[in-house]
């Protein structure tokens, strides 16, 4: 099987690792050919805080991978979550020399490794530069400024920044479970790939994914990614107030909050009562359903209104900001009871749940159509992407390069290929440097 159409990601998650192998069929849907995932030990709100125990539970994911598909798996593409993100906006410019040339692809890296300069608090890094609207000579709101002329060449960015050690100690688990790092992205990103149509969108949507150590928050609008964000709490924070609320054991606990969970207090009865069988020789535990849920609802609250804090700091009351297709949820925690309707209560907004089939081929196991596995698909889409890009700007390199005489039918040939070429090739451009960037910066450290 030919290696070019594979790609495995891996989720480096609070509370499960999964990696998942995927290729694109002859259709562009992707197939899920083998999923493994393993209990996630060593990191704490999706910082990685033990290095061994990590390194094992994701050798642990990986052979279930590879023994549930039949492959070896050589590098991986991760993604990047946790406490330590944050974004901002900033805007640049540039002026070119001569402006009686069209701005062209090298006009538009310049501007974005300008940005890449900034300057940041220390032990932060610059994970991804985000283009989001552009300027030539003043003239504004220009999507795509290549083949135009100008002097000036101004852009608006969204910044996404982490910490550099949190990626560093990352890169390090990968490494020594003996993978190579092919790629890495921001969880949000990822998921809303797996998750959200084009439509979506262009209308402007806001993608939460509730996961276990941390909720992540990608807004699009207008197709372009406008804002992202990180809460450090998720779902194990609601499992930790079950527990101390009715003193049980946290395996208890996180069986509770999934089998007679709800978000909505007003759904239980008052005699409604489950009993819990009690610690060695003990008597059992009777709960109430009733303050099962007013315990979960409490928690859960208080994490919708950050995330709606987030989604008002970013301008969704102003008229062209507006978010018409409402608020989409995946992740694991996004399975609980009623979360749908509490969502759309606190925030007015039309909510849905995100299942990552959007881009799946139609035979695949509803388990891996889950809203759980949203990142990890959406890491394979993203890197199945990448590869489908990669041997066209290869191509390009040689259409561009003099190798030795070629007869003048070749060169015919080729030129059109060129054109054809150009935009795919600047689409993938920004980050694809980035990760270049990234591995040289990780191979330094080593």
């Amino acid at each position: 099987m030919e290696q070019e159409n594979i790609a495995v990601g891996l989720d480096i998650g609070t509370t499960k690792i999964v990696a998942l192998i995927g290729r694109k069929n002859e259709f562009g849907k992707m197939e899920i050919l083998g999923i493994g995932k393993s209990k996630s030990l060593g990191v704490h709100r999706g910082v990685v805080n033990n290095i061994t125990q990590t390194i094992q539970s994701i050798q642990q994911a990986v052979q279930d991978a590879e023994s549930s598909s039949g492959m070896s798996i050589s590098d991986v593409v991760v993604g990047i979550a946790g406490q330590h993100i944050r974004s901002l906006q900033h805007s640049d410019y540039i002026t070119r020399n001569n402006s009686d040339e069209v701005i062209q692809d090298e006009d538009i890296d310049r501007l974005c490794n300008q940005v890449h300069k900034l300057v940041m608090l220390p032990g932060e890094e610059i994970i991804h530069v985000l283009p989001q609207d552009f300027k030539v000579d003043g003239q504004a709101e220009i999507k795509e400024p290549i083949g135009m002329y100008g002097g000036r060449l101004e852009a608006n960015f969204h910044v996404v920044v982490g910490q550099v050690s949190s990626i560093r100690n990352i890169g390090r688990c990968i490494k020594s479970s003996g993978l190579d790092l092919s790629g890495i992205t921001l969880e949000p990103l990822a998921s809303s790939n797996a998750v959200l149509s084009q439509e979506e969108k262009e209308a402007g949507v806001a993608l939460i994914d509730i996961g276990g150590g941390t909720t992540d928050l990608a807004i699009f609008k207008d197709g372009i990614i406008r804002h992202t964000a990180v809460i450090p709490f998720g779902g194990n924070v609601i499992t930790e107030d079950i527990k101390e609320g009715c003193s049980i054991i946290e395996k208890q606990a996180e069986l509770l909050k999934i089998k007679f969970g709800s978000a909505w207090p007003g759904e239980n009865k008052d005699n409604e009562i489950v009993s819990i069988p009690g610690l060695r020789g003990r008597d059992p535990k009777e709960i109430s359903l009733k303050n099962l849920s007013k315990i979960i609802h409490a928690r859960v609250v208080e994490i919708i209104e950050q995330v709606y804090l987030e989604i008002r700091n970013y301008g969704h009351e102003e008229q062209k900001k507006k978010l018409i297709a409402g608020i989409v949820l995946t992740g694991g925690g996004s399975q609980l009871r009623h979360l749908k309707q509490l969502v759309e209560y606190i925030t007015g907004m039309d909510t849905r749940i995100g299942y990552p089939n959007e881009h799946l081929a139609g035979d695949s196991d509803s388990e891996t159509t889950s809203p759980m596995y949203a990142t990890a698909v959406g890491l394979v889409l993203t890197s199945l992407n990448e590869k489908n890009r990669k041997p066209a700007s290869a191509k390009l390199k040689e259409a561009l390069q003099p190798q030795g005489e070629k007869t003048p039918e070749m060169t015919e040939v080729q030129e059109p290929k060129e054109e054809e070429v150009q935009p795919q090739n600047e689409s993938r451009g920004f980050f694809d440097k980035w990760a270049d960037k990234f591995k040289e910066f990780l191979d330094n450290a080593e």
